[in-house]
């Protein structure tokens, strides 16, 4: 999927049946909703005869009033009772569909591969999630009972005036088709005008969702008023579109209630006549003006609907592009189990790979490494070196297209993807930290870990002290993005996750980056207990953090250039050196530092 919608090759009301699944889930509701539908339907279709036996009844003979005025005052307590059975139904049964529709997309889209939100925008994500959910809500609990009411009182309608009167029946038919034809006609423009309207507001929310999440970037910058007036910008074209599908709509609209009223009229005209010349009496020519009234209003109602169909079905397509994504990152039919114990035994042979955004230039070529059980090895090298992408590649973000990683001996395309991430704790470079309690947000690393358990990670990262210092302690919420800590203190919560986590493969990636001096003193014991017994890769520009590593990898342009301790890579010369004399000014006399 592009960041930018395609139009769905769906037809335009075809695409609405993929919302069947989620309704059936729901057959005692739909059941409930359709009898109550039939009973008030009865009941509308019931009134224009009752209405005739209080007019040529009622008005005539005082011992028929109380009778037919009874029978009248039945209809319409029938009429309510059913209409407000049917609106509590349909609405109840659209809530459930939505939510339905809404969690399987988001359960879908947090299954999809590393490749697909590479080339999304998390912004149009959230406009399909939401708005264009909230579109099919309107659907099942308005648009979908309005029409098939529509349909059975013009088909009702339809039938009870060719009984009441063939004669006048055969004008009032005039009329539809002169009010199909333009909603037709006006169909295909609707539709395109809708999915155009759609797809503008989800270019306004992506613009909003990256404004807002880099907020403090904007206000340092002072951007405040360009990321408004772009913002503006996207609503105004959103505005513009979405003026030409309501203009198309409202003219869709007007010629078609203009035809039927118009049709109505001329039927009136002509049984005044017949009242006049006594052919029908005063009730039957009402009876028949009602049923013209609700045929007409119903077909009236039908246009707009079809107007409103279009546009969820444009939203509906939008939805169903996402649920077909199918993930590039998958489990096999039948993985492989993780074996147990896991020794951590890492093997990258001959991997190349290249990033779809960037096909031409390859992030691993021909890359090889093998890490041992327990080894801690240090990953280095410039920006665009494919450190990181060596990362993403264990984790399974990415498939090598050339050469395979295998873990203990079994190449880890093997293995199911949260099995095999089951086994790996990462911190990286960014920590996220979410809009939860402290406890929680360390608990991500393991759910079911208790309260001393968490206490205990925390404690482990040196984070005990900052978070008691909280209000609310360890149940103090950090905020969107951990905004209420300071870049070290998010980065020991995301140590603490990994603490607990307790996999047997940790991955440092850039772990000590954000700490200042004594925060990082502090970590390094926590991260040195951490690394004992496991296999760490750790990713690091700072030399410093990594000299006590084991062995030490030197890459560049995607390729192991040289490896061996620190002292060696130093007296070998190449690009290590170089590195070094930069970032101690003194190669051979550099400090040393814990590991990171």
């Amino acid at each position: 999927m592009n960041s930018r919608t395609q139009a769905s090759p769906k037809a335009p009301i075809g695409a609405l049946r993929a919302l069947w699944p989620f309704m059936r889930r729901h057959s005692g509701l739909f059941m409930a909703w359709l009898l109550a539908l039939a009973c008030s339907s009865t009941a509308t279709l019931s009134l224009p005869i009752a209405f005739r036996q209080m007019i040529d009844k009622g008005f005539s003979s005082g011992a028929n009033i109380d009778r037919v005025f009874g029978f009248v005052l039945i209809v319409i307590v029938v009429l309510a009772l059913a209409t407000a059975a049917r609106y509590f139904f349909v609405t109840l049964l659209g809530e459930k569909v939505v939510a339905d529709l809404r969690t399987g997309l988001y359960s879908h889209l947090l299954e999809l591969d590393a490749g697909f939100y590479d080339r999304s925008r998390s912004g149009e994500l959230v406009s399909r999630l939401t708005a264009d959910a909230e579109l099919l809500r309107s659907v099942i609990a308005s648009s979908m009972s309005v029409a098939l009411r529509s349909c059975v009182t013009v088909i009702g309608s339809l039938v009870m005036l060719f009984v009441t009167s063939p004669k006048l029946a055969a004008w009032a038919l005039v009329g539809i088709p002169c009010a199909v034809v333009p909603i037709v006609m006006g169909a295909r423009r609707i539709q395109k005008t809708s999915r155009a309207s759609q797809d503008r507001i989800a270019d306004a929310n992506a613009l909003a969702t990256e404004a807002l999440g880099a907020v403090r970037t904007v206000q340092a910058d002072a951007r405040e008023g360009y990321e408004g007036q772009r913002y503006a910008s996207a609503m105004a074209v959103a505005v513009a579109t979405a003026r030409r599908r309501i203009g198309a709509q409202a003219i869709v609209t007007g010629v078609a209630i203009t035809l039927i009223f118009g049709a109505v009229i001329v039927v009136l005209w002509s049984g005044a006549h017949d009242v006049i010349s006594g052919k029908l009496s005063a009730g039957l020519l009402g009876q028949f003006v009602m049923y013209a009234m609700l045929g007409g209003g119903s077909v009236g109602a039908l246009a707009e609907v079809w107007n409103e169909l279009q546009k969820a079905a444009g939203g509906m397509g939008r939805i169903h592009e996402l649920l077909d994504e199918a993930p590039a990152i998958a489990a096999p039919a039948d993985p492989s189990p993780l074996p147990i114990p896991l020794r951590g035994e890492i093997h990258f042979d001959n991997v190349t790979f290249h990033y779809p955004q960037r096909p031409d230039q390859a992030a691993l070529q021909d890359f090889s490494l093998r890490v041992r059980p327990g080894e801690t090895v240090a990953l280095v090298g410039p920006s665009g070196a494919g450190k990181s992408t060596v990362i993403s590649m264990l984790l399974r973000f990415h498939d090598p297209a050339i050469g395979a990683i295998t873990l203990d001996g079994t190449d880890i395309r093997r293995f199911d993807p949260a099995q095999l991430r089951g086994a790996i704790a990462l911190v990286a470079q960014a920590p996220v930290i979410f809009a939860a309690s402290a406890a929680d947000n360390i608990r991500y690393g393991r759910l079911e870990a208790s309260a001393a358990e968490v206490r205990g990670a925390a404690d482990s990262a040196k984070a005990s002290e900052f978070l008691d210092a909280l209000p609310e302690g360890f149940d103090s919420e950090l905020g969107e993005r951990g905004t209420r800590l300071s870049g070290g203190q998010q980065q020991r919560i995301a140590i603490a996750r990994a603490l607990l986590k307790n996999a047997p493969i940790l991955l440092l990636d850039e772990a000590t980056s954000a700490l200042d001096a004594q925060s990082e003193r502090a970590v390094q014991e926590a991260l040195e207990n951490l690394m004992q017994g496991r296999t760490t890769l750790v990713v690091a520009h700072r030399l410093a953090t990594v000299l006590k590593a084991d062995r030490i990898v030197v890459m560049d342009h995607g390729r192991v250039v040289a490896e061996g301790s620190h002292a060696q890579l130093l007296a070998q010369g190449g690009l290590y050196a170089e590195l070094a004399k930069l970032q101690f000014l003194d190669a051979t006399a550099a400090p040393a530092p814990a590991t990171a």
